[in-house]
């Protein structure tokens, strides 16, 4: 009896630290930061809690990174919501949604400013997704919602090895 406590105490430890975590706050410099340092396969996915296609899109990115992580496949969720979502709002979208990869929020107003340091033919429409292999000196960019298909695609060019 007391192993199936422990058990069951532990199993619903791990479920909260995996779904109650803290949205923390980042500026363009740390998410260019993050781009230039990644020695893994990165994605960075720009989305919001109001975007029908990015809440469609996002399960399937969780499904593939977790499926790639032998790989070294990361992902780093980025929030553009509005401030006063911020963290809240977000937090405890990400726990119902049960969303198990690193999210962050962008904290910053300009769009003119920050889409273009993510990449120049950004517009500022979400979704949207970075994919960065600095080892292999693979990126790519879309600035629209990708199909399970297409990401499968991607992941499979992102992992190419050299």
């Amino acid at each position: 009896m007391i192993k199936i406590s422990l058990l069951a105490f532990s199993f619903l430890f791990t479920m909260t630290i995996c779904f109650s975590q803290e949205i923390k706050s980042v500026k363009i410099a740390d998410l260019e930061k993050i781009i230039v340092e990644s020695k893994t396969p990165l994605i960075i996915n720009f989305w919001a809690t109001w975007c029908m296609p990015c809440i469609e899109e996002i399960p399937y990115f969780l499904e593939e990174v977790k499926d790639n992580r032998k790989d070294s496949l990361t992902i780093l969720l980025v929030s553009l919501d509005f401030k006063d979502a911020f963290p809240d709002g977000i937090s405890s979208f990400v726990k119902k949604r049960k969303f198990d990869a690193p999210v962050v929020w962008l904290d910053e107003t300009n769009a003119d400013y920050f889409c273009p340091k993510i990449d120049a033919k950004w517009s500022g429409a979400i979704p949207a997704t970075l994919f960065i292999n600095n080892k292999t000196g693979y990126r790519n960019f879309f600035e629209e919602q990708i199909s399970h298909e297409t990401l499968k695609l991607e992941i499979k060019a992102i992992l190419k090895k050299d």
